[in-house]
């Protein structure tokens, strides 16, 4: 199992809840802007947690937290992953998925088996412009299958927005908007530069907030609920 890290007690980002956070190191795709970026590369940088620590670790802590986000890298990837959820919701435990939503067998899996509570889905630019995002092929196919997964499951669940000026235009949004049409709820978030993975793009600037503020309006003709955050 790929766990590498393992942060206390945090809000996360995970709606109404106190969470602990497990990331889980390696990654499909390597996206210039991505702001974990040696989990990413590097994920050999540190040591693996046993799922049994992680589990005691977890059990200990019930009083203090509701849930545990898993996030990363991509955690889909890592086969123990569904496994390791199972194990987090029967101790009693909210769980919250962080992932790129290029692994739709896993999410359905999730899905079928209800174990999950809320997804986070990155979605990172138009469709079309994912083979920017890595130096392998992206398959689209995959992509589009877990974005109707998200779309039509009763999972609360949000598709998630960076806002980085070189991928995130007004066209960008009018595109990612037709392929998640009807869904529940998408979150435009800022851009923080100072670590991103490609270095190059440490030393751009960020949107002003007033334009992250019109790309989410603009998203707002897809779904049901827009929301912004980090401006």
């Amino acid at each position: 199992m790929r766990v590498k890290g393992f942060q206390g007690t945090s809000l996360l980002d995970f709606p109404g809840r106190v969470a602990s956070l497990i990331f889980f190191g390696g990654c499909n795709l390597t996206c210039s802007f991505c702001h974990n970026p040696t989990l990413v590369l590097q994920p050999e940088q540190y040591p693996d947690y046993p799922r049994q620590v992680l589990l005691d670790e977890l059990n200990k802590r019930i009083p203090f937290i509701d849930g545990v986000v898993i996030s990363g890298g991509e955690p889909t990837l890592d086969p123990d992953c569904i496994d390791l959820i199972h194990d987090i919701k029967q101790l009693g435990l909210a769980v919250k998925l962080d992932t790129n939503g290029l692994r739709p067998d896993v999410l359905e899996t999730l899905f079928d088996r209800e174990l999950v509570d809320y997804v986070g889905f990155d979605l990172k630019t138009a469709p079309g412009r994912y083979g920017e995002l890595h130096s392998g092929p992206v398959d689209l196919e995959a992509l589009g299958r877990s974005i109707g997964l998200m779309r039509d499951s009763g999972v609360d669940c949000e598709f998630r927005t960076t806002c980085v000026p070189k991928f995130v235009a007004s066209d960008d949004v009018e595109r990612m908007g037709q392929a998640i049409n009807g869904a529940r709820k998408w979150v435009f978030q800022q851009f923080m530069p100072g670590h991103a993975l490609d270095e190059a793009l440490q030393e751009d600037e960020a949107y002003a907030a007033d334009e992250v503020r019109r790309l989410a309006d603009l998203g707002s003709a897809f779904v049901d609920e827009v929301m912004v955050r980090g401006v």
